[in-house]
């Protein structure tokens, strides 16, 4: 069962900029300043964006000179992801399993 940490590691990544910024930190590690040119969401907007990446433990931070890079923690989707996957085999073990009615 989905613990309440695991709720809202999924209320971080329901929303769309958000996730679209995970999507791109799965395939490199970037700065604010490539963030904005691949999102076009307003510097502003995407550091509050990141800074809850970040206080949720989703991505971690590497200062470089007067730019900070992003880089996405792997291991905490991959956490998540087996999550999921232990939730999908519970529903398959127990897709013959009804309760009756009273």
């Amino acid at each position: 069962m989905l613990t309440s940490v695991d709720t809202d590691l999924m209320r971080v990544l329901a929303d769309p900029l958000r996730l679209r910024i995970v999507t791109l930190l799965a395939q490199e590690t970037l700065c604010t300043t490539h963030l904005v040119e691949e999102t076009g969401a307003k510097q502003t907007n995407l550091s509050n964006h990141l800074r809850v990446l970040r206080e949720a433990g989703i991505v971690e931070t590497e200062p470089c000179g007067r730019f900070t890079y992003y880089r996405l923690r792997a291991d905490v989707i991959a956490s998540l992801a087996g999550q999921f996957a232990d939730l999908a085999e519970s529903a398959r073990t127990a897709a013959g399993n009804k309760r009756s009615c009273p």
